[in-house]
């Protein structure tokens, strides 16, 4: 659902959001370093403010979009925190140019509102699925990183730039390994609370957000067996993570896309 009528705050904050992010991806070569972290860490707090207003206003809304735009604001979260961290991270604009799409898309389509009948733990709820997005997002940042330092090492392309490989390789599954526990809980409670959550009568169903869900967390079982029991790596353990990742994009954020843009109906 296009919001008919945006506050005019909200569109001041996302337009200076995704002018912030744009800046630095834009400039990248002309910019110093410091002069680029500062416009995203201030893009970064002003996406979080548009995200609060959005989710925490007067009236709530949630869709596909703001879902994407939380991923987008906590993966842009972690890889600040990380870039301290490692320095030698990779440092990639393009993430830069998702979170200003993100915001924008997020203006123009932030959802339906959230209904006053449920029960107030499902933002708890919720909070924890988007989450599960984050940190599964953050692993497929980490496994391109990784793809593209196996393919450097390959053709022996200065392998000594950016993150080790094993380094990279701990963090990725490190982070699968979080949104798994994340998402076991997240479909857990969904299982034995639905109808608290939404409403009696909106419980755990058989449908299509249900069913991606649950290959999804299939589908990170498998990786994560594989790779304890079978010391699966490299491009298979990549390729499972990326089939994972995708159902759990069209679990929620692909069956919300339908039903608000294509079908034109709210949830």
């Amino acid at each position: 659902m296009i919001l008919a009528s945006a506050s005019p705050i909200s569109l001041i904050l996302s337009l200076l959001a995704a002018v912030a992010y744009a800046w630095p991806a834009w400039r990248a070569t002309h910019l110093s370093e410091n002069v680029a972290r500062f416009s995203v860490a201030l893009a970064w707090l002003l996406h979080g403010t548009v995200l609060a207003l959005t989710l925490l206003g007067e009236q709530p809304h949630f869709g596909f979009a703001p879902a994407m735009s939380v991923t987008a604001w906590l993966v842009a979260a972690v890889y600040a925190v990380e870039s301290h961290i490692y320095p030698q991270l990779p440092t990639r604009w393009t993430l830069c140019v998702v979170g200003a799409a993100a915001v924008m898309t997020a203006f123009f389509f932030p959802g339906s509102p959230m209904p006053v009948t449920v029960s107030a733990w499902l933002a708890l709820h919720l909070a924890f699925g988007v989450a599960c997005y984050g940190l599964f997002g953050i692993a497929v940042v980490h496994a391109w990183f990784m793809t593209r330092a196996e393919t450097r090492i390959r053709h022996a392309q200065d392998p000594h730039s950016g993150l080790p490989l094993l380094t990279l390789e701990r963090l990725t599954y490190r982070f699968v390994g979080a949104g798994f526990a994340l998402l076991s809980a997240t479909l857990l409670a969904g299982f034995l609370f639905g109808d608290a959550l939404y409403g009696h009568g909106h419980g755990w169903r058989w449908d299509h957000k249900t069913i991606f869900s649950t290959l999804a967390w299939i589908a990170f079982a498998v990786l994560l067996v594989g790779r304890s029991g079978f010391g699966w790596r490299g491009r298979r353990a990549v390729t499972v993570l990326y089939i994972g990742s995708g159902f759990l994009l069209l679990a929620y954020v692909g069956s919300r896309f339908v039903l608000e843009i294509i079908l034109g109906r709210t949830p």
